[in-house]
């Protein structure tokens, strides 16, 4: 018996490091590594020790002869990785990998002075940042976040339904309540306190604030009512408290989304999955009832390239296919899709549709009866039409160049733009427009001594969830660079004196014991409900719940 690697696969490679035959790979010493869409085991060469299925961080490991039927094909799917990549065998030993020889990046001198580094954002990047600092050196660590809850992109970011990747956030909990760490939850920097009071409290400031904000179209009609980003669609089911309960209608029947990468796919299958499936989650209470209320029957997804060019991932896709009561098509309006389609080798993104229906979809007519989800390549949006709201989105067919404002219109009552986020600018940091990011040297922000960048507002918004350990371990690794060399400036204040000067400017701070409060109170609520989880969806309910000590839960 093998084991395989599933869709859930975080890509952080702590089942890399526990592997005692070196059978995972892309390993983070290969080139491969951060281009793959997951890692694989090599069933040549696995054990079937278990040591990576226990070491996983978000239950993505399974034995191969045990995995349910919606997750099958993922044996042969890590099988296919290694073919062509035969192994040779290590002559000094039985493994198939030859392991390479260990380095050691880092030298510390045994009297290395403890540092104070304040985190500013308690996300993946955040965390994997602190985790390496606690983990590897003395340093004290100062949590910060304009939120009152910690999680960032786990949190309000990671879809409700994929419970098992919200599990990262249990290994990066853990340090929530380390002894040499600080949790000021709630202080926005820049509006609280400045970058230059962070830093004088600090012997370094790493900042890990992710892209927050959607890409644009750039077409007529697009701030309609009912055209909103996908960014603003995540964060309301996923109960974030900056975006309203009431800021999505889902009361029509179809619904286009542009884009087909995996925000766009996660937001299709929220919005024609069952309700009652999505409440096994840790959906928020407000989408969910507006989905239980909803019309809608049909996702449209434009892809402006073609089924090869797709920028899903091919579990997400595989995932979709899984999905209970909702029929997949292809639209078949351009003859290069189907022969994308039907030239695609194994293994390729576009091969994965082959066994998907392909139908040549007459838009003037209303969704069907059932659910489905329709792939529509080669086809952009040129313009949303409505009085007073988007009634209809008009597309390009294949044959119409960028920007032409032919093609026909696809009746729907809410348009989610999917096509990419970027981080915003940060007060008193240097920013480049053009990327959307802080311009940096290996984690170090040009110009600003002690200041660092990790994660996507480093390097852009790519990989995920743990694209941001070796993120992370490059930007400790220059700081603690620059410790050893000197090149820190000197914090002017003790660290008492940061957690006063917090305080005083927001008495609305959530610390560790009070993020403990709110977790306490959500389980209550979801056990309330027969749920895992209820969050609580505004400022105001979080800080009373970390306030609350005993908080009654509603009966």
């Amino acid at each position: 018996m093998t084991y395989a690697i599933t869709q859930t696969c975080c890509s952080d490679a702590t089942c890399v490091s526990v592997c005692p035959v070196n059978c995972i790979h892309p390993t983070p010493e290969e080139p491969d590594f951060g281009r793959t869409e997951m890692l694989y085991i090599d069933p040549k060469s696995c054990i079937d020790c278990g040591a990576c299925a226990d070491a996983c961080p978000v239950e993505a490991v399974f034995p191969v002869d045990s995995l349910p039927a919606a997750q099958a094909q993922y044996g042969p799917v890590n099988a296919e990785y290694f073919a062509g990549r035969e192994p040779s065998q290590d002559p000094a030993g039985p493994n198939f990998h030859a392991w390479g020889e260990p380095t050691f990046e880092r030298s510390l001198s045994s009297d290395f002075a403890p540092l104070r580094v304040a985190v500013v954002g308690t996300g993946p990047a955040g965390m994997y940042a602190a985790e390496d600092l606690l983990l590897h050196t003395s340093a004290e660590v100062t949590l910060i976040d304009r939120l009152p809850v910690a999680g960032g992109l786990i949190r309000y970011g990671v879809a409700p339904d994929h419970l098992s990747t919200k599990k990262a956030g249990d290994t990066f909990a853990r340090f929530h309540t380390h002894p040499r760490v600080r949790m000021h939850l709630g202080l926005e920097v820049g509006r609280d306190i400045t970058p230059e009071e962070l830093a004088a409290h600090h012997d370094a400031v790493i900042y890990a604030v992710g892209a927050p904000a959607g890409r644009q179209l750039g077409i007529p009609g697009e701030d309609l009512p009912g055209s909103i980003c996908a960014t603003t669609f995540v964060s309301w089911y996923n109960a974030h408290p900056e975006v309203a309960p009431d800021a999505v209608d889902v009361s029509a029947e179809r619904v286009v989304v542009v884009g087909n990468g995996n925000v766009a796919l996660d937001a299709a299958r929220i919005l024609v999955s069952d309700p009652e499936a999505l409440a096994k989650g840790d959906i928020a209470h407000h989408a969910l009832e507006a989905l239980r209320a909803g019309s809608v029957r049909e996702v449209v997804l434009l892809g402006r390239r073609g089924p090869e060019d797709a920028a899903y991932t091919a579990s997400e896709l595989l995932a979709l296919k899984h999905l209970e009561g909702v029929e997949l098509v292809v639209d078949d309006h351009d003859p290069r899709t189907g022969a994308a389609i039907d030239a695609a080798a194994p293994g390729d993104r576009a091969a994965l549709l082959r066994d998907v229906a392909r139908e040549a979809v007459d838009w003037s007519h209303p969704p069907a009866a059932g659910r489905r989800i329709v792939f529509r390549f080669h086809s952009a949006p040129s313009e949303a039409v409505g009085e007073g709201a988007v009634g209809a989105v008009r597309v390009t067919d294949g044959a119409d160049g960028p920007g032409s404002t032919s093609g026909r219109e696809i009746p729907a009552g809410l348009l989610l733009r999917a096509v990419g986020q970027r981080g915003l600018p940060l007060t008193g940091l240097p920013f480049d427009e053009a990327s959307g990011t802080v311009p940096h040297e290996s984690g170090r922000v040009a110009g600003r001594p002690g200041t660092y960048v990790v994660g996507w507002i480093k390097r852009g918004p790519s990989g995920g969830i743990g694209a941001n350990r070796t993120c992370a371990a490059e930007t400790v690794g220059t700081l603690l660079d620059d410790a050893v060399g000197g090149a820190l400036p000197a914090p002017e204040h003790g660290a008492k004196a940061f957690q006063r000067l917090a305080r005083r400017r927001n008495r609305r701070l959530v610390d560790a014991r009070g993020l403990a409060e709110i977790e306490r109170v959500e389980l209550a609520l979801g056990r309330r409900d027969g749920r895992p989880r209820v969050k609580l969806a505004t400022v105001p309910e979080l800080v009373a719940a970390a306030k609350g000590g005993r908080r009654r839960i509603p009966g």
